[in-house]
C-alpha cells in the first residue's frame, strides 16, 4: 500500500482549460486523461490525499467520479469543493487541515499554501494545492496539484526528490 497526494483535479470544470491552459481539447478529454493517469498511478488499496478542488457537479456525479478512481480517498477541502463534494460518502475523511506522518516524514496538509506552518522549524513539510504550479516554492513547501505533476497523483518520495528545484515542473 502506497500513499499519494494530489490536488486541483477540477473534474467537469471548463474553466481549467482556459485559466490554467491545460492541454486538452475538451472537458471530457481532460477528465478521461486524469482518470487514466490516476488509475495508472494509484492501485486499489493505495491511499490518496486529495488536497481540494476535486470536481463540479451534483452528488450523484461526484459519487460516480470517485467510484471510477482507484484508491482509498481522503479529502482536504478546497475553495471549489461544494457540499456535493464534501458530503460524498466515498471519502474516508473530509477535513480542512491535517497533520500526519507518512514514511517517517511529518506533514501538514491544507488546500492553501502557508507562509509558516506548525513544525516548520522541525522539518515538517507543507503540502498544498490551490496555486496550480505557479507559486514560487518555499523551503519545505510543495504544491501537489495536478498542474505541477503531469496531471497525476504523486508519491511523497517523488515530491521530496524535487527538493532542489525552485518549483515543480
Amino acid at each position: 500500500m502506497a500513499t499519494f497526494f494530489t490536488s486541483d483535479t477540477h473534474f467537469g470544470d471548463p474553466r481549467v482549460l482556459r485559466l490554467d491552459k491545460r492541454p486538452f481539447p475538451s472537458v471530457a478529454a481532460h477528465d478521461e486523461a486524469l482518470f487514466a493517469l490516476w488509475n495508472e498511478t494509484v492501485g486499489p488499496d493505495d491511499v490518496v490525499w486529495h488536497l481540494g478542488d476535486f470536481a463540479r457537479g451534483d452528488a450523484e456525479r461526484i459519487s460516480a467520479l470517485l467510484a471510477r478512481l482507484n484508491g482509498r480517498k481522503h479529502l482536504i477541502v478546497g475553495n471549489n469543493d461544494p457540499e456535493a463534494t464534501t458530503g460524498a460518502p466515498e471519502w474516508l475523511s473530509v477535513e480542512h487541515y491535517r497533520e500526519l506522518t507518512v514514511d517517517g516524514v511529518d506533514l501538514v496538509l491544507c488546500h492553501y499554501p502557508f507562509r509558516t506552518w506548525n513544525g516548520m522549524g522541525r522539518r515538517r513539510r507543507d503540502l498544498h494545492g490551490h496555486s496550480h504550479g505557479r507559486l514560487s516554492r518555499m523551503t519545505g513547501q510543495y504544491d501537489v496539484g495536478v498542474d505541477a505533476w503531469n496531471f497525476r497523483p504523486v508519491a511523497l518520495a517523488t515530491i521530496l526528490a524535487r527538493r532542489s528545484r525552485a518549483r515543480p515542473a
